[in-house]
């Protein structure tokens, strides 16, 4: 059988995907950077398989180097790979650096109605990485702060400049760092968890994409649903694997 690769050129890492067969032969990845084509070539020093599937906002410009290959679009990647993780779910979040998506699912990973925020970093995971830093903390350590809050004060703007600004005025009021950065997750959280009812909120539900690494957003997305969100143990790697395995599928 012909090896066959999903590459996901998203806005903070690369993520690859080699199937044989329906079986994953390998995963690798790499930070986007200023310049993604460096690391899609350091990603493939051989050169890619014989058949490449491209998704993600870097698809385009994927095909400047591989001009074979083929592409398809985030949503529907992203729904093969959940589907193909957890056929049992009905419905999908994918927080990513730059977007966030809800997808209800049909039979087979199939698309049914679907939302996407990609025009501000606003409920992203681009928008707790910069909360983060104006705390002086990587991500994850901002997850842990978070999830040692009791008394998150409402976040009124999810515009980043603005939540910026917001949370210092809270922390110059006294609020504690960990109720005001649980707060910032939970603004992410109730947007999020708003474009999924609208497309139809049914469990279960695949969480995935980089922010489905974040421990405390796991934790508030169940606590606002009511039930725990189906999360792969390599979250960010399945818009490559959806992608891998839809070309699998596809005539050459």
């Amino acid at each position: 059988m012909t090896e066959c690769a999903g590459l996901d050129i998203g806005s903070r890492s690369i993520e690859v995907v080699v199937v044989r067969g329906g079986e994953v032969l390998s995963r690798r990845r790499a930070p986007t950077t200023f310049d993604p084509l460096s690391q899609v070539r350091a990603l493939f020093p051989d050169g890619p398989p014989p058949r490449l599937a491209v998704t993600g906002y870097g698809r385009q410009l994927a095909l400047t180097l591989f001009p074979e290959a083929r592409t398809i679009t985030e949503i529907k990647a992203h729904a093969i790979g959940a589907a193909s993780l957890f056929p049992e779910a009905a419905t999908l979040l994918d927080i990513g650096g730059q977007d966030t998506k809800a997808v209800a699912l049909l039979p087979g990973g199939r698309v049914g109605r679907f939302e996407m925020n990609d025009r501000c970093a606003a409920g992203t995971g681009k928008f707790l990485e910069y909360t983060a830093t104006a705390f002086g903390l990587s991500v994850a350590d901002f997850a842990a702060l978070a999830l040692g809050g009791s008394d998150p004060p409402e976040i009124s703007s999810m515009c980043t400049v603005f939540a910026e600004t917001e949370a210092t005025t809270l922390m110059a009021r006294g609020v504690g760092q960990a109720d005001i950065a649980l707060g910032l997750h939970k603004a992410i959280v109730a947007r999020t968890v708003a474009m999924l009812r609208r497309v139809g909120l049914r469990a279960p539900l695949a969480f995935v994409g980089g922010v489905a690494k974040n421990p405390c957003a796991v934790r508030l997305v169940a606590e606002a649903v009511g039930f725990s969100p189906l999360v792969p143990d390599e979250p960010d790697m399945t818009g490559a694997l959806g992608a891998a395995l839809w070309l699998a599928k596809t005539p050459s």
